[in-house]
Formats: structure tokens, sequence, C-alpha cells
């Protein structure tokens, strides 16, 4: 049986969202021994914890995440370590690592820092060369262990969103995938009309 990895934060009170977002509240409503059942109401923004953004999000699109094809979401994973790389620049060796109409995900390191202010406000951030890159060579999405992959303005968002590439942001385990040489990635959003998605990632080790 192949070996299944979590890569997502569990979405719990008070989730720890990017600065100037609505906060996450997941309320127990409900109680078994006085209501005859248990019930959690929550109240989130798309963009809290683990989610993925469409290019709605910052773009001038039409497309809500619900009206992306179910193949966008899932595919051959591809992980690049970048740890100690203030900078994600373009190398050598990605033009034969990566393959085209991947799942590509940068292992920075900074899930340890999940949380924390210097998560937020340090996050390394991806080279122009390196997403040029990565448009050429046609992959779904690219996925980070930490809030983002730039900083305002958001040209990299700009840039990927603008060729069809999805993002995924907050990830989490992204490091138990290094030794791994082969996996998928499966990363179904909520069928919901917005810009962007909370949603659960899996990868699945061949």
């Amino acid at each position: 049986m192949r070996r299944l990895i979590d890569l997502t934060h569990t979405i719990e009170d008070r989730l720890p969202v990017y600065p100037g977002d609505m906060e996450t509240h997941l309320v127990q409503t409900k109680l078994l021994n006085k209501d005859g059942y248990n019930y959690h109401s929550l109240k989130t923004g798309m963009h809290a914890g683990t989610h993925m953004d469409a290019p709605m999000h910052l773009i001038d699109k039409d497309e809500y995440i619900s009206q992306f094809g179910l193949e966008s979401f899932i595919g051959n994973g591809c992980v690049l370590d970048v740890r100690n790389e203030p900078v994600i620049k373009m190398k050598k060796e990605y033009e034969s690592k990566i393959i085209e109409n991947s799942i590509v995900l940068l292992c920075t390191g900074q899930c340890r820092k999940f949380g924390t202010v210097e998560y937020f406000e340090e996050n390394p951030v991806v080279d122009f060369e390196l997403a040029k890159f990565l448009i050429q060579k046609k992959i779904k999405i690219l996925g980070i262990d930490s809030p983002s992959p730039d900083r305002y303005p958001f040209e990299i968002h700009k840039l990927l969103f603008n060729n069809n590439i999805l993002l995924i942001e907050n990830l989490a385990n992204v490091e138990e995938l290094l030794p791994e040489k082969e996996f998928e990635i499966i990363a179904f959003p909520l069928k919901i009309k917005a810009e962007g998605s909370i949603l659960r990632v899996v990868a699945r080790v061949v």
C-alpha cells in the first residue's frame, strides 16, 4: 500500500492567518450531553491555514476556484530543497528535475515557525527567473511551506496567475518528502464560488 503524507495544517480556533486577514473562529455550539448531539461552527476566510489561491485572487479573472477542472488539483509531485535560501533562485538541476504538468513544492523550512511574526514577515521569495522557468514548464501548481512566494505588490503571484498556475500556501510537513523519489500530490479545494479555498493536501508516495 502506498504511503500517504498529510501536508496540511489543522484548522482550529484562531488559526494563525496572514496579518490583516480575518480571524478564524471554530466553536462548538452544541454538546452531546446537553443537546443530544455535537455540532461545530466555522467562520473563516479562504486564505487561512493551508489554502489555494486561484488567479481571481489578484488579477482580473472571473473564474472561481470551483470552475477549475478536477485534473487541475492532482498530479506528479516534485519537491525542491530551498531551505536557508532567502531568495529562491533558478538552478541548473531544475531543468531535468521539474517536468511539464507537474505540481512543484518548495521546502523552505519555514513551516516550523508557523504562527510567529517571523513566519509572516520574513518569508523567502521566489526569483523571477525561477518563476519564468516554471511557466515554461507549464506546471499546474506551485506550493510552498510559507505564507507566500513573494511580498507586496505580489508580482510573482500575478506572473504565475497570468499563466494559469495555481498557488498553495502554508503547507506543512514538506520536509518529509525530501527523501522520496516519486510521489503524487492531491490537493482538492472546496467546490466554492470564491477566489481561493482552504483545502486538504496529501502526498501519495509511489
